[in-house]
C-alpha cells in the first residue's frame, strides 16, 4: 500500500488530482485511516487511473468519465461514445480551420495583399427551372448540410437529380448566423412527387439578378456579400428578393450514392460559388 504522497509520485498524478477524483468517486483509495484519515493506493488501481488519464487526454469530461469505468459498460457502447468524442472533434477542428481562414483573410487585407480584391458585378437574366426544396428555419449551418442531405437523399429515391448546381436561398431579411430561414434546393430533371417537407416547384425566372462569383473557402465569402453590396449602392440599385448561393465547386461526401460529378470537388479543391439576388433600380 501507498500512501497519497507516494502513490502520487508513482502514477506522475497530483495529489490535488487524486483527492479530487475521490470526491467525484472515480477513484477511492483501496484503505483509508481512520484514525489520520490518510489514503492508501495500491498498485492495482493504476489500471483504472490511467484509464481516467486517457479519457481525460481525448477531451471526455469527468462526468463522462464516470459512465464509462463501470465494468459492466459493453463494449459497442463504449466503442460509440469514441466514436461521437470523435466527431466532435472533427467538427472543433473544421470550426478552428474556418477561423484561421477568416484570421488570415483580414491579415491579408491589412497587410494589403486581400484589401484590392477585385470581384466582376455582372447583371444577367436567371431562366426558371424545376427543383425539389426544403425550407425551414435552421439553428445553424450544420442544420442547413443535413436539410441539403436529406433532400438529395429523397431526390435519389425517383432518380429525377439534374446535372445542374444546388443552391441555398436565404429569406431573411437581415443577416443571420442562427435561427436561418433557408431554402435548400436540388435541380430535378423531371417531375416528382412532393412530401411533408419537400415542395416540387418551378423557381420563377429573375429578369435582373446582379451576380457574382467567390472562389475559395465559404469562411472568406463574405469578400463577395461585401463587394456585391458596395456595387448595388454604387450604381443606383435595390434588393428586391431573397439571395441565393450557387454552389458551382461543392463537395458532398457519405451521403450512400452518387451525385452527377459535374460540379463535385474534393474538401481540397477551392469552392466556386455564385451570389445570384434580385435587383432593380431604385
Amino acid at each position: 500500500m501507498f500512501r497519497i504522497g507516494e502513490f502520487s509520485k508513482l502514477s506522475r498524478v497530483s495529489v490535488r488530482m487524486l483527492r479530487h477524483y475521490d470526491q467525484l468517486g472515480l477513484l477511492k483509495p483501496s484503505r483509508t485511516d481512520s484514525s489520520t484519515n490518510y489514503r492508501y493506493y495500491s498498485a492495482d488501481q493504476l489500471p483504472r487511473l490511467n484509464r481516467i488519464l486517457a479519457l481525460r487526454d481525448l477531451g471526455f469530461s469527468l462526468e463522462q468519465i464516470a459512465g464509462l469505468l463501470t465494468d459492466d459498460l459493453p463494449s459497442d457502447q463504449l466503442l460509440g461514445m469514441l466514436k461521437l468524442k470523435r466527431a466532435e472533434i472533427e467538427q472543433e477542428m473544421q470550426d478552428e480551420q474556418m477561423k484561421l481562414e477568416r484570421l488570415e483573410a483580414r491579415i491579408g487585407q491589412m497587410d494589403g495583399q486581400a484589401g484590392h480584391t477585385n470581384f466582376d458585378i455582372v447583371i444577367r437574366e436567371i431562366e426558371p427551372q424545376l427543383v425539389a426544396t426544403r425550407r425551414e428555419v435552421a439553428p445553424d449551418d450544420d442544420r442547413i448540410t443535413y436539410m441539403f442531405e436529406e433532400l438529395e437523399r429523397y431526390v435519389d429515391r425517383f432518380h429525377a437529380r439534374a446535372d445542374r448546381p444546388p443552391m441555398t436561398v436565404y429569406h431573411d431579411p437581415e443577416y443571420r448566423d442562427e435561427n436561418i430561414d433557408a431554402e435548400v434546393v436540388v435541380p430535378l430533371k423531371i417531375a416528382i412527387p412532393g412530401s411533408d417537407e419537400v415542395r416540387v416547384v418551378e423557381m420563377p425566372r429573375i429578369e435582373h439578378a446582379a451576380c457574382v462569383v467567390h472562389t475559395g473557402s465559404y469562411a472568406t465569402i463574405y469578400q463577395a456579400y461585401n463587394s456585391l453590396l458596395s456595387w448595388i449602392e454604387a450604381n443606383g440599385y435595390r434588393m428586391t428578393g431573397p439571395i441565393r448561393e450557387v454552389y458551382l465547386n461543392y463537395s458532398a461526401e457519405g451521403l450512400g450514392f452518387e451525385l452527377p460529378v459535374t460540379y463535385l470537388v474534393k474538401e481540397s479543391n477551392p469552392f466556386v460559388t455564385e451570389l445570384q439576388l434580385e435587383i432593380e433600380k431604385s
